[in-house]
C-alpha cells in the first residue's frame, strides 16, 4: 500500500471499531465519516489523474540529483537528500564509482533511479553482439502528458512550439490533445504514444 492508502484503511477501521464497541453510539455515527473519508479518497484521486498542478503539489515530482557523473547540490539541497544517503542508495545498487553514473533520479516515492553509462551497464544479449554498438539516447524528456503539454520541460531542450507542430505534421497527429504521452531524447528524437 501507499502510505495515503495504508491511512485511509486504519482510519476507516478505527471509526467502523466506534459503533461496533458501544451499542449506545447510532450504527450511522460511523457510516457517515467513513463515507466522507472514502469520497475525500475519490475527490484527491480524480484531482491526481486530472490536474497536473495538483499531481506535482500532492505528489511531488522526479528529480535529478546526478547528471553525467557529476551531483547537482542544488537539487540536492531543494530535495535535502544529504550526501551520505546519496552514497547509501548508490552501494545499495552496487555503484561505487560517480563517474559511472549518467544520471541518478531521486522519484517521487523517494526511490533512487540510477542510469549508468552504456559502457558500464550490465551485458545483454543485445549489447553482446560486436557488430551493433548500442547507441546511448541520453534520458528521455516527456513534453506532452496525457494530452497536456510541459512548457517547462520544452524551454529545457531549447525547442520551441514550432519545432512541435512541426513534429506533430510530420507524425499525422492533429493536435497535442490527440497525444496520450510524448518524450523526446538528448538528440531531439521525438516518441509518440496516441490517446485511446
Amino acid at each position: 500500500l501507499e502510505p495515503s492508502e495504508l491511512v485511509l484503511a486504519l482510519l476507516i477501521a478505527d471509526l467502523a471499531a466506534v459503533p461496533m464497541q458501544d451499542f449506545g453510539i447510532p450504527l450511522l455515527n460511523g457510516i457517515v465519516p467513513i463515507l466522507a473519508l472514502l469520497s475525500l479518497s475519490m475527490i484527491v484521486s480524480v484531482l491526481n489523474l486530472k490536474s497536473l498542478r495538483f499531481r506535482k503539489l500532492v505528489c511531488g515530482s522526479p528529480t535529478l540529483v546526478i547528471q553525467n557523473g557529476q551531483i547537482l547540490q542544488k537539487e540536492m539541497r531543494r530535495t535535502r537528500l544529504t550526501v551520505d544517503e546519496l552514497i547509501e542508495d548508490l552501494r545499495q545498487q552496487s555503484i561505487l564509482d560517480l563517474k559511472t553514473v549518467r544520471y541518478a533520479i531521486l522519484e517521487t516515492n523517494g526511490q533512487l533511479s540510477v542510469i549508468l553509462y552504456p559502457q558500464y551497464q550490465p551485458l545483454t544479449p543485445q549489447t553482446a553482439r560486436p557488430q551493433k554498438a548500442t547507441e546511448d539516447i541520453g534520458l528521455p524528456t516527456v513534453l506532452i502528458s496525457d494530452g497536456r503539454l510541459l512548457k517547462k520541460n520544452l524551454a529545457r531542450l531549447g525547442l520551441d512550439h514550432a519545432w512541435l507542430q512541426q513534429q506533430l505534421k510530420a507524425h499525422r497527429i492533429p493536435s497535442i490533445r490527440a497525444v496520450f504521452l510524448m518524450t523526446v531524447d538528448e538528440k531531439h528524437r521525438p516518441y509518440f504514444l496516441r490517446k485511446e
